[in-house]
């Protein structure tokens, strides 16, 4: 019996066409409609004899068995992905869902459980993973928010929920649950792993029958002619999150099958190769194409990739690297499909390189008139007398405030409970050097927010910058002459890369900046041979840490850069098309911007702030550490949302976001004088980001 998600008017079956002479025949549709699936099958059949041809011997039952085993994970999870996906959606909280699930499991289970025991601790895992589900549906349908926003926040509040679980690795799995999962349903013939995903493929060939798969693709493909059409939209988007998380949670049960033990991080590293089996299954990011099948080849992909580097004996630090070109290049031969924006490129610069050849190639408008074709001189508007700041950016001001008095409020706290604070510099002078940080990330990802995209790739760009620094200087300060430049021009070059995959690719930027992220941190784990070597140079100890009557250095660098930041975002030309583009690519691009230059522009941006940030936080702690830069993520985000602008472009002030910076640092340095356990901060970090942007995003007509 299929759901019923479509009201009765548009129930009404209608005549189907007579078939014609020149319809494909039934075969041919089928291979139409499964192209994507049986290419990722063939793909992967390949690469598996290609491992058979490298092993030193044949491949026996065991080595199938242990593959498809170690796959199963990441294929439960993305599909749950695939899901989301397919309704025009991300979800960043999958990692954070199996980790949970596994830390319960591992907290809670019985060693000696029976074996009776298995069903009740797999429904509890899929049921944990559907009520987190549901929280994002709740916030994405209902409410109507961004899905990345929703579920990045989710992900690190969830993370702060395992970590109150289980703060470290630990705790015990009931061997009956390996035995199931890891065990064989037909004795040395059929592992339990693969009759899991053969359930998981056979569940969803009936579901995309129903009424809820049919309205799930159509609102993936318009969902506002899906809305018009007379499907119910908030709760098909709603649905597929539960149903996303359910997929989720039976991912961490299997996970916990396999080791046996709890890991409050265990499924941190599956998020970049989620999206990659997404995109090698065939399923188009922006949703209304694909299928959960493919996706698994996806996974057996990516898991035979992992072995084809065991079986040569490279590095495992090349892993996160593979996955993410894996990531980028198959997005990319999606792109090359018909609809794609890539293609449409392509077929622009085409007809225009064959209208110059022929000579037909009629210009627009005179060189260097960058206005509208309409515009002429005589219909210019007569220039009035300039406004006011206030009148300039009084909108962005109000939402602004907010912060600030938040601050107010949190300080004010802050003297109640640790006493009195406020009132001694040494307080003011560590909030606003631990605010370094946060205010100079403010300006990189806010200007890439501001034209509506999203940078991932904050982690490791920190990261890798701090490393390769320590590396060059090794403590001197006359090394900082050439490291600097050398840090600088790499950070760019990350910006550049970046940028060119969002404007000349036409990718997401969440799928550039992801895969980019991978790419960087088995860079930096390459470069530094997992353990990063070097230290600060005693003048960026001084900078970080010295005193000049009483001020530490560094915060006449935060003053310059606050003024410098207000001046580029607020009185630039570079500003003004930066604010343009995000409240309308299309309408800037007709007023004479060019809008891949300053897209690729606000990326690198982000990339030398985060440069900038790594390069600092060397200098304070003295030496860099792999995964310096990952606290820093969800706050380089919050800042900018808390600050006042929206998180889909287009609205936000400089000055906002350090109010949100300061807030953030403020809220920190309250917690770190409480008894409260470290991970409530991730949780008040993903709370205050929902929290903002419920309150100030924009009012819908």
């Amino acid at each position: 019996m299929s759901l019923d998600l479509a009201t009765p008017a548009t129930a009404t079956p209608r005549a189907r066409p007579r078939a014609s002479a020149d319809a494909p025949s039934a075969p041919r549709r089928w291979l139409g409609r499964n192209r994507a699936p049986l290419v990722a099958l063939a793909v992967f059949l390949g690469l598996f004899l290609l491992v058979d041809a490298l092993s030193p011997g044949p491949l026996a039952y065991f080595d199938v068995s242990f593959q498809i085993s170690g796959a199963t994970p990441l294929a439960l999870a993305a599909m749950g992905q695939t899901l989301v996906v397919l309704s025009g959606g991300f979800d960043l909280s999958a990692g954070a869902v199996i980790s949970l699930v596994n830390a319960v499991l591992a907290r809670s289970m019985d060693p000696a459980a029976a074996e009776a025991s298995v069903l009740l601790w797999t429904l509890a895992g899929i049921g944990i993973g559907m009520m987190v589900g549901a929280v994002n549906g709740f916030f994405v349908a209902v409410v109507r928010l961004q899905p990345i926003v929703v579920t990045l926040s989710t992900m690190f509040i969830v993370q702060g929920a395992t970590l109150l679980v289980m703060d470290q690795p630990g705790g015990f799995i009931a061997p009956a649950l390996g035995s199931f999962y890891m065990g064989d349903a037909v004795e040395g013939l059929v592992p339990m792993a693969l009759v899991l995903l053969g359930l998981a493929a056979l569940f969803w060939s009936w579901l995309r029958k129903t009424g809820f798969g049919v309205a799930l693709y159509a609102i993936g493909s318009d969902p506002a002619s899906a809305m018009a059409t007379g499907i119910r939209v908030t709760l098909v988007r709603f649905a597929t999150y539960v149903l996303a998380g359910g997929f989720y949670g039976l991912s961490g049960v299997f996970v916990s099958a396999q080791t046996g033990s709890g890991d409050p991080l265990v499924g941190n590293s599956l998020l970049l190769s989620m999206f990659a089996a997404v995109v090698i299954g065939g399923t188009r990011l922006g949703g209304g194409k694909g299928g959960l099948v493919g996706t698994i080849f996806g996974a057996l992909v990516l898991m035979v990739v992992v072995n084809i580097l065991l079986v040569l004996n490279v590095s495992a630090y090349f892993a996160t690297i593979a996955e993410g070109g894996v990531l980028l290049a198959a997005v990319l031969i999606g792109s090359l499909s018909r609809d794609s924006v890539l293609s449409d490129q392509l077929r622009r610069l085409r007809g225009s390189l064959t209208a110059r050849r022929a000579g037909t190639h009629v210009s627009q408008r005179p060189a260097g008139d960058r206005r509208l074709a309409f515009v002429t001189g005589a219909a210019m508007p007569v220039r009035s007398a300039a406004p006011s700041f206030l009148q300039r950016h009084g909108r962005e001001l109000r939402f602004a405030l907010p912060a600030y008095v938040c601050l107010v409020l949190v300080l004010i706290a802050t003297q109640v409970v640790l006493g009195n604070t406020l009132a001694n510099w040494g307080f003011w002078n560590a909030l606003l050097v631990l605010s370094t940080f946060l205010v100079i990330l403010a300006l990189g990802q806010g200007a890439v927010i501001l034209t509506g995209g999203l940078d991932l790739s904050v982690p490791w760009t920190i990261g890798l910058s701090g490393i390769l620094l320590a590396g060059l200087v090794q403590g001197s300060d006359a090394a900082l002459l050439y490291a600097l430049p050398v840090v600088f021009a790499v950070a760019a070059l990350i910006g550049l890369l970046n940028g060119l995959g969002v404007v000349a690719l036409g990718l997401s930027p969440i799928v550039v900046t992801l895969a980019a992220n991978g790419i960087l941190q088995g860079l930096a784990l390459l470069y530094s041979g997992g353990t990063p070597a070097g230290f600060a140079s005693p003048a960026l100890r001084w900078l970080m840490t010295g005193k000049i009557a009483g001020i530490t250095p560094v915060l006449v660098l935060l003053a310059l850069f606050v003024v410098g930041g207000t001046l580029l975002l607020g009185r630039t030309a570079f500003g003004r098309r930066v604010y343009a583009i995000g409240n309308s690519m299309e309408a800037a691009r007709l007023a004479g911007v060019r809008t891949g230059r300053v897209v690729i522009g606000v990326y690198v941006l982000s990339a030398l702030c985060a440069a900038l940030v790594g390069i600092l936080l060397t200098g304070f702690s003295g030496q860099a550490s792999l995964g310096m830069g990952d606290d820093y993520l969800l706050p380089s985000i919050a800042i900018v949302v808390v600050g006042g602008a929206l998180i889909t472009g287009g609205r936000g002030h400089f000055l906002g976001m350090v109010g949100g910076a300061l807030l953030l640092t403020a809220l920190q340095t309250l917690l770190a004088g409480t008894t409260l356990p470290y991970a409530f901060r991730a949780i008040l970090f993903g709370g205050v980001v929902l929290a903002a942007v419920i309150a100030l995003r924009e009012k819908r007509n």
